[in-house]
């Protein structure tokens, strides 16, 4: 692609303001950024910020989502509960399913702001546990499916060996995900070959209850050697039973006992971290490590509010993730954030601290923006020379963004936008979205509604 220089009204990249803002884009990465050119190739009307990385993702949950919201009576309502049910969801899938679903929720993703994403894949094998030809065939299918829309994609194949702390034999709805260190380490050697410009590959030990330290450790070395800067993710904290379990067989809690027993750093990410002591927020702080966050999911299944402002007075990390995909909205993610905090400590712009005006929505954005990236492994979430031309623009003609300043606009986006606000997209230097809709959207939905049918027949 030929160099383009594109203006804008005012452009935000990740740090600071332009206002006008002018890129100028060399293929599929930024060139240079300034206010001011003697050459435009494309006006662009509006704001223009940096794609939101999406750090957490089980794609498949899409095709699930909203479908649990009934009771089973007896208060016995849970994430435990919730769990069962994605497990008898989970066995229907085949390969031809996992690749349309994810698909679409990528484009979905791609529609609302998100230009990469953190696909914490765990579904492996065939439903009754027995591998495929191709050990990797899923992660395969996912990676095409994002391909197909113009994602990127941080690949985190999940390493999946326990149903407990015990460790727990396997339970049969867990059948798809199980791998013994070796297997796993084959599994993810198959992945390799899939890298490129768009695709990063990392690992996902999927919590202590799951690798157990021994195989956790063996699995996050191997793929070190291989690939030092591989990113690690791992659920933990997010369930008060979990924190309890873990306290009953090791005598410490989740997030204590694996940064003393794992070589934990900044390219890791501790996915929820939702029960937390004082001690152990400063502790994940210091090790470098991001928090993954996921609002809405967490607020869905009953998990618990993060202790955000503690966690960043320490100097921690941050970003936020869809996760079970019951909402794909950056701005909703960011919304519920905030105002969980809100509730919490019984003020607003809770964000904000120092003696000079901020804008709440600029401090979200800008800091998940810097966490996501860091927890992707990707040098997104930044509209500067080197970073990959990943841009999102807001529609200037959206109802809630009319006549306000730069910052406004933005604010309004996170906190006023009740309809899509989101334009125009670009992954890679190619638009991807205009005038709100994914250029592949009539075929993929067509695919998405195909594989529903058959799935629900």
């Amino acid at each position: 692609m030929a160099r383009r220089i594109l203006a804008c009204e005012a452009l935000f990249d990740g740090m600071r303001w332009h206002a006008p803002g002018v890129l100028e884009i060399d293929g599929a990465s930024i060139h240079a950024v300034g206010q001011s050119a003697e050459t435009v190739h494309e006006r662009i009307p509006g704001v223009v910020l940096p794609g939101v990385p999406n750090l957490h993702s089980h794609a498949f949950q899409r095709a699930f989502a909203g479908l649990t919201e009934q009771s089973k009576g007896g208060g016995k309502d849970s994430f435990w509960s919730w769990r069962e049910a994605m497990y008898h969801f989970a066995a229907s899938l085949d390969p031809d399913a996992v690749e349309a679903i994810a698909e679409h929720v990528f484009l979905e993703m791609l529609e609302a702001g998100y230009t990469s994403v953190a696909e914490f894949h765990y579904v492996h094998h065939a439903a009754d546990g027995s591998p495929y030809a191709d050990l990797a065939e899923l992660g395969k299918r996912v990676v095409a499916a994002a391909r197909s829309v113009g994602m990127r994609i941080t690949l985190l194949p999940v390493f999946y060996e326990a149903a407990g702390f015990g460790p727990k034999p396997i339970e049969p709805g867990q059948r798809r995900f199980y791998n013994t260190p070796e297997r796993y380490l084959e599994l993810w050697s198959g992945l390799m070959r899939e890298r490129d410009g768009l695709v990063t590959l990392g690992a996902a030990p999927h919590s202590l209850r799951a690798a157990p330290l021994g195989g956790l450790n063996a699995v996050v070395r191997e793929v070190r050697r291989l690939a030092p800067e591989a990113p690690i993710h791992i659920h933990i904290a997010e369930q008060l039973r979990e924190v309890e379990e873990c306290l009953a067989h090791h005598g410490q809690r989740p997030v204590e006992l694996l940064l003393e027993n794992a070589a934990v750093d900044k390219g890791w990410c501790l996915v929820h971290a939702t029960h937390l002591t004082e001690s152990e927020q400063a502790s994940l702080a210091r090790s470098g490590a991001v928090a993954g966050l996921c609002p809405t999911t967490e607020a869905n299944l009953g998990d618990g509010i993060f202790p955000l402002g503690n966690f960043r007075r320490h100097g921690g990390r941050w970003g936020v993730g869809s996760d079970s995909q019951i909402t794909i909205d950056p701005a909703q993610e960011l919304r519920l954030l905030e105002y969980g905090q809100r509730l919490i400590h019984h003020t607003r712009n809770t964000q904000l601290s120092g003696d000079h005006p901020e804008h709440t929505g600029t401090r979200l954005l800008s800091e998940s923006l810097l966490g996501g990236a860091q927890a992707l492994g990707s040098p997104v979430g930044r509209l500067l020379p080197g970073c990959p031309a990943d841009l999102v623009c807001l529609d200037p003609s959206h109802p809630n963004l009319l006549a306000r300043a730069h910052e406004a606009k933005l604010d309004s986006w996170i906190f006023a936008c009740n309809r899509p606000a989101v334009s125009r997209v670009m992954v890679g230097g190619r638009w991807v979205v205009s005038e709100g809709q994914h250029t592949r959207r009539e075929a993929v939905s067509r695919r998405f509604r195909r594989c529903l049918e058959r799935l629900r027949a």
